[in-house]
């Protein structure tokens, strides 16, 4: 390290900030206490691993003390909400802007806190979860912010941290399902120890948590789930023959009808729905007692289109407003009353809704920054958000 800056030095800026981080908010102060701090003058200013806390001790040094408490703090952010873990096969650039925007929203939202120079905000952007933006950025394109430096890195290697590298302790801790643990932990005992004292309470802990203590069923799962509970969850046969595939046979004669909404008022990406398509496509394959029919809508209903698995999807109509009330009334005009049926939905939630609940189960799959799921008037809801 540069002698106009020592080892001991460091420490001492980062105990004081710690410190003081402790003195502001017992909960950050609570997460720091479980995060280790590594001097490396490789890196132009910060960045994290998921569990050390990697920084430049001469920009350090640079910056006031409320900014050099919001630098360590961003960082402890960071790893606490395992943002290097959930980066997986993701574009490394978009995600790092993504999760700064979540960060720097958080810690914006504090009194007692100032950002380094730099540090990208969008205000529109940071009530949601980190792979929403993610979603958002890589359809509209990220050509508006400006990102200082990529402060997520997958391994200590990649900023010449070798010696830490090499540890076991380090190998062990670099494990996802071992740093989800950790850091389960210390939320957990932050937010016991915050809670004890009042009015020390960060401002938005919750919103800014929750999906990292107990994430949200991701929608691929949630959407087999939802069908392959069909029909009546085989009631009245023997699941131990399930998982050896013999329950076709059983289910033979037994069919479920599928009323498939897609939102074409603009809402739905050409992505998007490809990538969605091919999931219920699978779906079906999977389970031939699903019969499915297929509408577009926007303010009208166009369909139904039997929906197989060779053929070419037809061309979406629509582009017009939104009002899901055309799809509920041509199902209800449409269905028998005796086959069991269920309805899905692939849209962003914006628009008219019936006024009164549909008799048949209903799944709302919602787009990226569409409205939020509480809002939904009737039914269940899973977000569209693509987790690798």
């Amino acid at each position: 390290m540069n002698d106009r800056l020592s080892t001991i030095d460091f420490a001492k800026l980062v105990s004081a900030s710690l410190l003081r981080l402790r003195m502001k908010s017992p909960f950050f102060g609570t997460l720091a206490m479980f995060a280790q701090f590594v001097p490396s003058m490789t890196i132009p200013s910060a960045a994290t691993d998921g569990r050390n806390i990697f920084c430049n001790p001469e920009f350090l040094q640079s910056l006031s003390t409320p900014q050099q408490d919001g630098l360590l703090l961003h960082e402890i952010l960071h790893a606490a909400l395992l943002h290097p873990v959930r980066l997986r096969e993701r574009d490394p650039h978009l995600w790092n802007i993504a999760a700064d925007i979540i960060v720097n929203g958080t810690i914006a939202r504090q009194c007692s806190f100032e950002l380094p120079p730099g540090g990208l905000r969008d205000q529109r952007l940071e009530h949601l979860s980190v792979e929403e933006v993610y979603e958002l950025l890589r359809t509209t394109g990220a050509n508006n912010y400006q990102l200082a430096d990529l402060d997520l890195i997958a391994t200590p290697r990649e900023i010449g941290a070798a010696a830490i590298a090499e540890t076991l302790e380090a190998r062990e801790l670099a494990q996802p399902q071992v740093l989800a643990a950790h850091w389960r932990q210390a939320i957990d005992r932050a937010t016991a120890i915050a809670t004890t004292q009042a009015g020390k309470y960060s401002r938005g802990i919750d919103r800014t948590f929750g999906s990292s203590v107990n994430p949200p069923l991701d929608w691929r799962a949630y959407l087999w789930q939802y069908l392959a509970q069909t029909p009546t969850d085989f009631e009245g046969f023997d699941r131990r023959f399930v998982t050896r595939g013999l329950y076709l046979e059983a289910l033979r004669g037994e069919s479920v009808r599928v009323y498939l909404a897609i939102d074409t008022s603009g809402s739905v990406s050409e992505t998007t729905l490809c990538l969605f398509m091919s999931e219920v496509r699978g779906i079906l394959g999977a389970y031939p007692h699903l019969e499915c029919d297929l509408y577009y809508v926007d303010s009208e209903a166009d369909g139904p289109y039997a929906l197989t698995l060779s053929d070419p999807l037809p061309t979406p109509q629509g582009g017009g407003g939104t009002s899901f009330v055309p799809f509920f009334d041509r199902v209800a005009a449409t269905w028998d009353g005796h086959t069991q049926a269920v309805c899905i939905y692939l849209t962003d939630g914006y628009g008219e809704f019936p006024a009164i609940a549909p008799v048949l189960p209903t799944l709302w799959v919602v787009t990226a920054g569409g409205l939020d799921l509480a809002q939904f008037p009737f039914g269940k809801t899973v977000g569209l958000i693509d987790r690798g």
